[in-house]
């Protein structure tokens, strides 16, 4: 079956495909073509994207489109097999369970792979919750970072959450039986801090609470049950502390640390970016 040119006047082997993260009125014309004429449709779980195909009225004739599954945990197997499948004109949509692929899953590697074997590749635009969530938290968007999903427990996952806790605003996903615990992490990190929890988004029981992490931690310990997926948008470092930092980066050069040690331990104590801490180390120094 050849590839849909899907209006945009090339012959496509692979395309990026975002799917609802809820809400199925937001799926578009273009993605439904992309995934009506597609040869194989790489997807995480091939329940799952069964089931949207089958409510988007999308007909799989003769099993086409095939659904392959391509996660986490097959992706550097699959990868190659998919390429190879393209390399002999058949025509690929990336999709994952809910939202853009490539973002906090996979995706990145079957591209990478298609880019290095000179496929050509199309993306299309779509839902992302990380910015549904920017978009209405009501936290400042000018500057800021998506941390993904962290690490399930022990000290990486403490370290990381200190790594990207900045004067920018952090987005991350939690799934609902750890949204408690990472709010008791963020009450001894940023106690000060506001945080936007939006659960569900799109979905029949969206919702969105904001708070410091202790105001946070009350609410949901009086649920019966913490139920959806949540983004948690982290307000950043305030920046109008420049005194404090000041003192905690001459401090650091008072003792003699190295400038990579300043820069790290400076980032993590005042939530200030590398690039401030070094040019205010450099102005101490000089």
């Amino acid at each position: 079956m050849p590839a849909s040119l899907l209006g945009v006047g090339i012959f496509l082997m692979l395309t990026i495909c975002p799917t609802p993260i809820g809400n199925l009125g937001d799926v578009t014309k273009r993605q439904l073509e992309a995934l009506s004429s597609a040869d194989i449709i790489a997807c995480e779980d091939t329940r799952v994207t069964g089931k949207l195909l089958e409510l988007l009225g999308v007909a799989r004739v003769d099993g086409r489109p095939q659904l392959v599954s391509y996660h986490d945990h097959n992706a550097h197997e699959r990868a190659p097999m998919l390429v190879a499948r393209m390399e002999m004109g058949e025509h690929v949509t990336l999709v994952s369970d809910a939202g853009t692929p490539g973002l906090a899953d996979p995706g990145f590697r079957l591209v990478g792979a298609a880019r290095e074997a000179g496929i050509e590749i199309t993306a299309l635009p779509g839902p992302f919750a990380g910015a549904v969530a920017l978009s209405a938290c009501g936290l400042p968007t000018d500057d800021f970072r998506f941390g993904g999903f962290l690490p399930q427990k022990g000290a990486a996952r403490s370290e990381r959450l200190e790594e990207l806790l900045g004067s920018y605003t952090t987005v991350l996903y939690e799934a609902p039986a750890r949204v408690l615990k990472l709010l008791e992490e963020l009450q001894e990190v940023a106690p000060d801090r506001r945080v936007s929890l939006c659960r569900e988004l799109t979905k029949q029981h969206e919702e969105w609470l904001q708070g410091t992490p202790e105001e946070l931690v009350v609410e949901l310990s009086g649920r019966d049950k913490v139920r959806g997926e949540f983004v948690v948008c982290i307000e950043g470092a305030s920046r109008d502390d420049s005194e404090r930092v000041r003192e905690i980066v001459q401090a650091l050069v008072d003792e003699g640390l190295s400038p990579k040690t300043i820069k790290s331990l400076g980032e993590r104590l005042t939530g200030r970016k590398r690039s401030e801490i070094y040019a205010l180390m450099t102005e101490l120094k000089g």
